[in-house]
């Protein structure tokens, strides 16, 4: 296997949290009301501390998603996030959706997000996440270009980090991959994302469900990765403004602490994880 874990270690468990605040409002959403920005808001005021207290308790380093949007307006959080010893990766500019830029529109963005990492943390991230898990044809060739060591936005597999192909789509015929990145991938999935599952958005006809349900299925996947694959990374995407609540964020305490019972668990942030990986 490529990764090779700390001796000990059977599985990698990475938390990340999308540090979203106002931006997924205004550029996911398109949605700027006052009562909209209070909630990324409140993912910042209330939220971030909640998280920095537990992980601290927990003694765990997680690894932080930050448009530049959110690192420029809340910058006393960002100083928080590092006085704690956690990873800032990137997550675009102000939560743009990839697919509605203009030619050139995306370099841009990179180039803005970037001297704003530079400006408010005074280091390059290592790591890029997408605005809404979403490429385009140029995203990876611009994060091979700027230098990121990997990223954490597309779905190809679960528990195994991998290197993507770009693919062109033929409808009568198959589709063609073409040559792997050199971007290494960490995988995602909505499944393990609390927004899909807790956050209420009117607009996108998304429903309050059961936070219960939620940590029954993380833990579903986590068992089966434990259990079935070897050398596995388990990532968990949380939002400040969603696992802050005051009922998720103590059901979330608990559902790690029955987590941290089982042997042979590495809880690191995905530089750190990507430290051990050695391509075959």
């Amino acid at each position: 296997m490529p990764l090779k874990l700390p001796d000990g270690a059977r599985m990698a468990v990475a938390i990340t949290c999308d540090f979203d605040a106002h931006s997924v409002w205004i550029g996911g959403f398109k949605m700027t009301s006052p009562a909209a920005l209070s909630r990324g808001e409140f993912g910042a005021e209330v939220g971030v501390p909640r998280l920095l207290e537990l992980f601290e308790r927990l003694d765990f380093r997680t690894t932080w998603f930050t448009p530049g949007h959110s690192l420029v307006t809340f910058p006393a959080r960002i100083d928080a996030v590092l006085g704690h010893g956690h990873e800032i990766a990137a997550h675009g500019c102000y939560h743009e959706n990839l697919g509605e830029l203009g030619p050139g529109e995306e370099r841009q963005l990179m180039e803005i997000q970037l001297a704003q990492h530079a400006e408010v943390t005074g280091r390059r991230p290592r790591g890029y996440r997408s605005p809404s898990w979403d490429f385009t044809e140029e995203t990876a060739g611009l994060l091979e270009e700027f230098g990121f060591d990997w990223d954490s936005s597309l779905m190809g597999r679960e528990f195994e980090p991998y290197y993507p192909r770009p693919v062109t789509t033929r409808y009568l015929t198959a589709s063609e991959f073409g040559a792997p990145t050199r971007v290494l991938e960490f995988p995602v999935t909505w499944y393990l994302d609390d927004f899909p599952s807790v956050e209420y958005v009117p607009r996108a006809g998304e429903r309050l469900g059961s936070h219960r349900e939620m940590f029954a299925r993380w833990r579903d996947i986590f068992d089966y990765a434990y259990e079935r694959v070897d050398q596995a990374v388990y990532i968990l995407t949380l939002h400040p403004q969603c696992i802050g609540r005051s009922h998720l964020v103590a059901a979330f305490e608990e559902f790690l602490t029955g987590l941290r019972q089982r042997p042979g668990l590495w809880w690191a942030s995905l530089s750190e994880v990507f430290g051990t990986w050695s391509p075959e």
